[in-house]
Formats: C-alpha cells, sequence, structure tokens
C-alpha cells in the first residue's frame, strides 16, 4: 500500500478556515454522494470554530500540502472525535493518512488526565479500515446502520390509524423540552444506547442531547412541523416521540424515535414511524435516513418492515477511564 513517507502532523490551531476550507468543502460533496446528506451548514459552523482557535486537533500535511484533519469536542470530562477525514490521491493513501492522524488525536486524548470517557462516532468512515486505532487503544466497538427509506418504491401506508386509543397526538413545541428530555432519559435507561452515548444516562445531558438536535445543524435542520409528540390523555404524560430534520431539500433525517418503557408493546413506535413517513411524503420528500444500533434488534426490524434498508454501515466506539487497556496507557 502506498504511504505519505513526508507525513508531518501539526496542531489544528495554527491553522485558518481559509486554509482549511478546500478540504472540508471536499469532504461535503462525500457527505452528499454517499450518505445523500447537504453537510455545508455543518461544514460553515465548523469553520467559523476553526477560526475561534478552540478546537483541538491536528492537520496532516504531506510534503506540505493539506492531506486531512482531526479534532475532537471536550464535554466536561468526556471527550467526542468529531472527524478525522483525509483527502489525498488515492482511496488507500487517505485511509492511512486518516488512521495516522485519528492514533495521533487518541495519543492526546488517552494521556490526558482530565478526561475519563471517549466516545465516537464516525458517520462517513466504513467499518472496518478506521477500527484499528480505536480497537489498539481498547475501545469498545458497537455496529450501527445508516438506514434509507426510498418514498418513490414505498407505497402509501394501507390504513393507516388515525390515534392511538389513551393518547393524542400533537406537534413539536419547545414547551415541551423538560417533559420530551424526561422521555429520552426513561426510554434509554439500560439501553445499548446508553452505553454508546452516555447524554442518555442523565437528565441533564438527555436535555443537552435535545438541544443540540433542535438548535444545531449537526444532524440537519430541525423540522418543528414534521415532529410529533404522543400524549397520554389521562396524565399529561409523554408516551412516545418522533423528531425528524432536514439534511438535504429532498431528504429527511428521523433523529429520535422513542417510546415510554410503560407503553411498550402497543405499537405506538409504528405509529409515529407511519405518521412521520406520511407526513413527509406530501412535502415531497423522496428519502428518509436515520441510523441505529445493529444489536437493537426490535428497532432494526421496525425500520425494515416500514421498507427502509441499509445504505451503510459504521461503528460507534466508546472507551472509560476504568477500562484496563487504558490504564496501561
Amino acid at each position: 500500500m502506498p504511504v505519505a513517507t513526508q507525513l508531518e502532523m501539526l496542531d489544528l490551531r495554527q491553522f485558518s478556515a481559509r486554509q482549511l476550507r478546500p478540504l472540508l468543502e471536499a469532504e461535503a460533496e462525500l457527505w452528499q454522494q454517499k450518505l445523500r446528506w447537504d453537510y455545508r451548514s455543518s461544514i460553515e459552523l465548523l469553520l467559523q470554530y476553526l477560526d475561534s482557535r478552540i478546537l483541538p486537533g491536528f492537520v496532516a500535511l504531506d510534503r506540505g500540502k493539506i492531506a486531512g484533519y482531526t479534532f475532537c469536542v471536550y464535554e466536561g470530562q468526556k471527550a467526542v472525535v468529531g472527524d478525522a477525514f483525509a483527502l489525498t490521491q488515492n482511496v488507500e493513501q487517505s485511509q492511512y493518512v486518516s488512521d495516522a492522524l485519528l492514533r495521533k488525536l487518541l495519543d492526546l486524548l488517552l494521556h490526558s488526565p482530565s478526561i475519563s470517557r471517549i466516545e465516537s462516532q464516525l458517520l462517513l468512515q466504513d467499518t472496518g479500515p478506521m477500527d484499528g486505532g480505536f480497537l489498539d487503544a481498547g475501545f469498545t466497538q458497537h455496529p450501527r446502520l445508516f438506514m434509507e427509506l426510498d418514498l418513490s418504491r414505498t407505497p402509501r401506508t394501507p390504513g393507516k390509524a388515525q390515534r392511538i386509543e389513551g393518547t393524542e397526538l400533537i406537534p413539536w413545541s419547545s414547551l415541551y423540552y423538560q417533559a420530551a428530555a424526561e422521555l429520552i432519559h426513561d426510554s434509554y435507561r439500560r439501553h445499548i444506547d446508553a452505553e454508546i452515548n452516555d447524554q442518555y444516562c442523565s437528565l441533564h445531558g438527555s436535555l443537552r442531547f435535545l438541544h443540540n438536535i433542535v438548535r444545531f445543524p449537526g444532524c440537519g435542520v430541525f423540522e418543528d412541523h414534521q415532529s410529533w409528540l404522543l400524549r397520554e390523555t389521562q396524565t399529561g404524560r409523554l408516551a412516545g416521540m418522533i423528531l425528524c430534520s432536514r439534511v438535504a431539500s429532498d431528504v429527511a433525517h428521523i433523529t429520535q424515535l422513542c417510546v415510554s418503557p410503560s407503553q411498550r408493546g402497543l405499537g405506538l413506535g409504528k405509529f409515529l414511524l407511519n405518521r412521520a413517513i406520511e407526513n413527509l411524503r406530501r412535502t415531497g420528500t423522496t428519502a428518509i435516513t436515520l441510523t441505529v444500533t445493529e444489536s437493537n434488534r426490535p428497532a432494526v426490524a421496525l425500520y425494515e418492515d416500514a421498507g427502509f434498508h441499509v445504505r451503510h454501515r459504521f461503528d460507534a466506539m466508546v472507551l472509560s477511564r476504568n477500562s484496563t487497556m487504558w490504564m496501561r496507557s
């Protein structure tokens, strides 16, 4: 495999947004080709952070030319790997540079005494090529699926239920921030996804997770008119929720679908999913995407029954400081 013999790693904060813009714009094109995702708004936000010189990370230079970059974000004592991307003369070379960048970043984080947990979900990266650096450092691997529903090939839902007895369907409202966060926290208690993203493990973290979905473009532009809540008519508590965003002019992304543990087995998830699909279809949406952990078989089956297929596989990686591998680093 050809390798960069003159690869140099420099601090990301030495570089301006102007210098890195061509690389990030090339990455945005790949997001469009691979995932049908218009990533330009996220790129613009990232460029603002780059110009503020606050993101820890590295840039790879190959014979003096920018070849790739990586960065992370600190959330208290947790570090989240934000990206590791390279673009060179061929795929093998790009993978080599991306892997070198990632290993450099992980080495920094593993030797940072203030960091007790590292999470990563490199959505654009295929499962396999980038796993070595994580696995060598002792990370736990959680395979995930990027699924897509092609509405042009999916028939309308026949005999769609208009309501679920004992509940009422209401549109998303910011008045339900607290209740929605409580639902998320309750839904993911002892769930595999809470091992992947520890925000689910606390109400404060669930509020932050929800805020990021609604306010920032990392998962697309939030669409409140395509997001729904199921409320129990007697108690007023939320029984379920589906949140949607826009990732391209004709592509929507389901950022969250959850049902209260006390209401599971009643078809609420299927009801919410069908409602979202039919509403998005009426707006001219041609495709809907989502991500799901592969081991979450009930959720995968729900999406497959609705017509979703796997477009892409990627990995979530997690390491906590109580790991034996971490203590040996």
